[in-house]
C-alpha cells in the first residue's frame, strides 16, 4: 500500500531520524553472538531492542504537542531504561545457565523470523504528515516484536531471575499497544 504524500521538513527529519536508529536497532540485534546460554542471547539481543525504542521515544518527543502521546513516550524511555538496567545486573548470573546446541538453534531460527517480520512492519507502516500517527504505526509493531521475542525465549530453560523481565516485558508492552491503539482510534 502506497500512502506517501507530501511531507513538512518536520515529519522529514523526524522520518529520516526513526529510519536510521530502526536500522542501527537490527543491526546490532541481529549482530549479537549467539551464546551457549540462551538467557545471555536474549538479553544481548533485547538491550539493543530497548535503546531503539527510547531513541524512537525521544525523537518523537523533541516533537510532539499531544500530551496523552508524550506520556506514552516518556513511560516507554522509562520502563525500557530500567528494563536494561535490570537485564545488565543479572546478565552475568544468568550466563552460568547453558543451553543445548538445538535449543539455540531454535530459538535463533525464530529470533530471526520474529526480528524480520518486526522490521518489515515497522520500516512499511504508512507515513503520513503527522508524526504522532506516524511514532504510534512504528512502535505497535516494535511492541509486538518484544512480545513475541520474549515469548519465544520462555519456550526453553532459561534463568530464573530473567523470568520477572520477561514477564514484565510482555505486561508492558501489551498495555502500551492497547494504549496507542485507542489513541489511534480518537485521532484518526
Amino acid at each position: 500500500m502506497n500512502c506517501r504524500r507530501e511531507f513538512s521538513n518536520v515529519t522529514k527529519t523526524y522520518l529520516c531520524t526513526f529510519y536510521d536508529i530502526l536500522e542501527d536497532m537490527v543491526a546490532k540485534m541481529e549482530g549479537a553472538g549467539l551464546t551457549n546460554s540462551l538467557s545471555n542471547t536474549f538479553i544481548d539481543q533485547m538491550i539493543p531492542h530497548h535503546e531503539g525504542a527510547i531513541k524512537m521515544s525521544r525523537n518523537l518527543l523533541q516533537y510532539t504537542t499531544c500530551v496523552p502521546l508524550q506520556k506514552i513516550a516518556a513511560n516507554i524511555v522509562d520502563e525500557q531504561t530500567k528494563g536494561i538496567e535490570n537485564m545488565q545486573r543479572i546478565r552475568e548470573r544468568c550466563g552460568e545457565k547453558t543451553n543445548s546446541a538445538q535449543d539455540l538453534c531454535l530459538y535463533q531460527r525464530k529470533f530471526q523470523r520474529i526480528t524480520q517480520a518486526m522490521c518489515l512492519e515497522m520500516s512499511n507502516a504508512c507515513s503520513v504528515n503527522d508524526i504522532n500517527v506516524n511514532f504510534m504505526r512504528e512502535m505497535i509493531p516494535h511492541h509486538r516484536g518484544a512480545i513475541r521475542l520474549s515469548e519465544n525465549a520462555l519456550c526453553y530453560p532459561i534463568c530464573p531471575e530473567l523470568l520477572p523481565i520477561l514477564q514484565s516485558i510482555i505486561t508492558s508492552q501489551k498495555k502500551g499497544i492497547r494504549e496507542m491503539e485507542h489513541l489511534l482510534r480518537c485521532v484518526g
